[in-house]
C-alpha cells in the first residue's frame, strides 16, 4: 500500500449526452464502465468520488440494455440507495471544484460520449495530471483513453502515454455499432487514432468485446465495457506497489 498517496480514487464521467446512434439513441455515461471500477475500488478500501467536467451527466441508452446491463448490474441500477447511484445522482462533482491533491488514483469511465468531451475537458485532465505527477495511477476504459493525450507529464511536457502501450475501444467495435461514419462527420477522433497521435502504442483485443486490459507503468487501460472491472483491478494492483 502506498504511504504517500491518498487511498482515494476519482472516477471521471462524461458530460456529453447527445443522440449519435443510427436509431436516434443518445450516448452518455456507459453505466457499468463507472459502476464496475467504483465497486472494485470501494471493495479495496478506497474512498471514491465521481466528477464530470460540467458537474452534469446523462446515461448512454445502449448501456442500459441487455446484454450490457443484467444480473447484479441491473439490480444496482434499479436500487436508488446503491452507493454508486447516490454518488452519481446527488454527489457528482464539477471538475473545477475537485480538490486534486486528495486523490491517488484517477480512472476515466466512458461511453462514446467521452470522445466528444474528454479531449477538451481541461478540469478532468488537470485532475488526472495532478495524480500522475504526484506518482499516482491513471486508468481508463473503452473510450476513456480520449482523455489521455491531454494529460501532461510535468517533467516531459508531453502526454503521459507517450511511449506507453495502451488499449481502448476498437475500430471494429465502432463498425459493429455502425457509428464510425457519424464520428467522422462530427470530427470526433476514435481512440486508436487519438492515442497513437501522441506517441502511444495501441494494443487491440482479439475481439471487440473480449475482456482485455493492460498495464504500462502507472497507466492502466481497458478495451470495452467487459474490461471495466479488470482495468479497475489492475489499477488497484499498481497502486499497491507504489
Amino acid at each position: 500500500m502506498s504511504k504517500k498517496l491518498p487511498r482515494k480514487a476519482l472516477i471521471s464521467i462524461s458530460s456529453f449526452n447527445g443522440a449519435i446512434y443510427p436509431d436516434g439513441h443518445k450516448t452518455g455515461l456507459f453505466f457499468t464502465e463507472a459502476l464496475h471500477p467504483f465497486e472494485v475500488f470501494t471493495e479495496a478500501g478506497f474512498e471514491v468520488d465521481l466528477a464530470s467536467e460540467t458537474g452534469t451527466y446523462g446515461l448512454d441508452d445502449i448501456s442500459l440494455t441487455d446484454p450490457f446491463l443484467s444480473g447484479s448490474d441491473k439490480a444496482a441500477f434499479d436500487n436508488p440507495k446503491h452507493p454508486f447511484n447516490v454518488k452519481l445522482k446527488s454527489q457528482l462533482k464539477k471538475a473545477s471544484d475537485v480538490k486534486k491533491e486528495e486523490y491517488g488514483l484517477f480512472f476515466a469511465s466512458a461511453g462514446h460520449a467521452a470522445l466528444y468531451d474528454y479531449p477538451s475537458a481541461k478540469g478532468l485532465q488537470a485532475s488526472a495530471a495532478d495524480v500522475w505527477n504526484r506518482g499516482g495511477v491513471v486508468g481508463t476504459v473503452c473510450h476513456g483513453p480520449a482523455i489521455l493525450p491531454g494529460v501532461i507529464d510535468s517533467k516531459t511536457g508531453r502526454s503521459i502515454i507517450e511511449g506507453k502501450t495502451v488499449t481502448g475501444f476498437t475500430i471494429e467495435g465502432e463498425l459493429i455499432f455502425r457509428i464510425l461514419d457519424k464520428l467522422r462527420a462530427d470530427k470526433v477522433v476514435p481512440v486508436v487514432e487519438a492515442v497513437t497521435a501522441v506517441g502511444a502504442y495501441y494494443s487491440s483485443s482479439m475481439s471487440a468485446f473480449d475482456d482485455y486490459s493492460i498495464t504500462s507503468g502507472r497507466v492502466v487501460t481497458g478495451t470495452n465495457p467487459q474490461s471495466a472491472r479488470s482495468a479497475g483491478e489492475r489499477a488497484v494492483r499498481v497502486f499497491s506497489t507504489l
